[in-house]
């Protein structure tokens, strides 16, 4: 049978995941030794408290040719600089990264997204057919819908990225939190392929229901302008509150007694504070952005690596 000559890499994000890396990864083996010369896989182990570690060591035992490397990092991380960790390690000239590793896409969607990369594309995505979380449907659909980029965004399972992406988003802000906007703004061609998804049971543990809530906002505010657009319909809206007051009270100026309004002031004054803090909040936002991504936020830090195989 003839092999790919390709050197491909493989990053795969673990955390927590004890119950489906053992058979996620001897699958994955086998499909690059059964496909390509030359293959590396480095899970990423996001500070797992569980069986991740020792599962990851027994199926590298199935490994003949293809290298697998623990890179276990120092805290939790977070998927993004995690993979973006095991993503600088990757020595492939084609690099998948495997985000979601629960059961629901096989070999052949795996291969398929590589041929599809070898037709010209630098970043090709595999995109489950269903099975949306309702809180991914709305987060994409906002997203989309203030986004200037044409690329739209979708749940996507697993992708491949050439080498000249890699270098390309190099040159780029590396502290930037999320992945999937960098690349679909990299200008480099980009595709997804769409695939029958099977059955999937994947569920996430408190800290990264936390982490990935943290990182829609932040993604929301850095890459939209859902939040200049906030402001900007708030600040409308008070003028035109402000114009109707001032016309107001020429009114009752000019038709009748003048009368202490009580009520109508409290209801400015609680309109106006309200908007307000809501530009406010904004700003606040971006300024903690700007001070994170410059001097507070690390790329990423790990305790060390782990080689399992040659």
């Amino acid at each position: 049978m003839n092999k790919e000559k390709n050197f491909v890499s493989a990053v795969v994000y673990v955390h927590n995941a004890g119950s489906r890396i053992g058979e996620f990864l001897g699958e994955l083996i086998g499909t690059l030794e059964g496909n390509f010369e030359h293959s590396e896989v480095i899970c990423v182990n996001d500070c797992s408290d569980d069986g991740s570690v020792e599962e990851i060591r027994e199926a590298s035992r199935s490994a003949v040719h293809t290298g697998v490397s623990i890179l276990n990092m120092s805290y939790f991380h977070g998927l993004e600089l995690a993979m973006n960790a095991g993503r600088d390690l990757a020595i492939g000239d084609l690099v998948f990264e495997f985000d979601d590793i629960s059961p629901g896409y096989g070999t052949d969607e795996i291969m398929g997204v590589y041929r599809r990369a070898l037709e010209g594309y630098d970043v090709v995505s595999a995109v489950p057919d269903g099975g949306q979380r309702f809180s991914s449907r709305m987060f994409y659909k906002i997203f989309d819908r203030f986004t200037d980029l044409s690329y739209q965004m979708r749940t996507e399972s697993f992708r491949i990225l050439s080498r000249r992406v890699i270098n390309r988003i190099g040159s780029m802000n590396r502290a930037v939190p999320y992945r999937k906007a960098v690349y679909a703004n990299c200008g480099l061609r980009t595709d997804q392929v769409v695939y029958q998804a099977g059955e999937r049971s994947r569920k996430l543990d408190r800290t990264e229901r936390r982490y990935r809530g943290r990182l829609a906002v932040d993604a929301l505010i850095m890459f939209t302008d859902l939040g200049y657009r906030f402001s900007i319909a708030m600040t409308l809206f008070m003028m035109l509150v402000a114009a109707l007051m001032v016309v107001y009270s020429v009114v009752i100026y000019l038709t009748r007694s003048p009368v202490a309004g009580w009520t109508t002031t409290i209801l400015f004054l609680s309109v106006a504070f309200f908007g307000l803090f809501g530009t406010l909040t904004v700003i606040i936002k971006y300024l903690q952005l700007l001070l994170e991504l410059t001097f507070k936020r690390k790329q990423y830090s790990f305790e060390s690596i782990e080689k399992l195989t040659k």
